[in-house]
């Protein structure tokens, strides 16, 4: 790569991004080659863009969410549905049975409603039935 650079005018495209790359006080080739040493590193950041795209699609709604306080709302619903996914929880499923046993559940035992203690007890359920 090195050696089609110096054939490059520095005007190129082609020179500047490979300029980018082989800078040595950025450090990125570096950093763009640690993939070579450590398998888990993931070549693209695909789930990372897929991860956000909700909030991008949603971006526009959200402006209309009628209040600050509607749009803490949101947050806060939108940080429960991420938890339940972040811990291999249907989302929908989830937050149906925890609203239908809120009502009847003493503020002492609530955090068995968090997706971490919920997905736990519903395993033992499961595994007893």
């Amino acid at each position: 790569m090195l050696e089609e650079r110096a054939r490059l005018s520095k005007h190129n495209g082609i020179a500047k991004a490979i300029d980018y790359f082989t800078t040595p006080k950025h450090g990125r080739w570096a950093a763009f080659t640690e993939f070579l040493d450590d398998g888990r590193i993931c070549l693209t950041n695909n789930a990372a863009e897929r991860a956000l795209r909700g909030i991008a699609l949603g971006r526009k709604s959200w402006l209309f969410a009628g209040s600050e306080r509607g749009g803490d709302r949101a947050a806060f619903m939108y940080t429960l549905i991420v938890t339940a996914q972040m811990n291999d929880i249907d989302p929908q499923a989830w937050m149906a049975d925890v609203l239908t046993r809120l009502p009847d559940m003493p503020v002492s035992r609530v955090q068995e409603l968090l997706p971490w203690h919920w997905k736990a007890a519903a395993e033992r359920e499961r595994i007893a039935a």
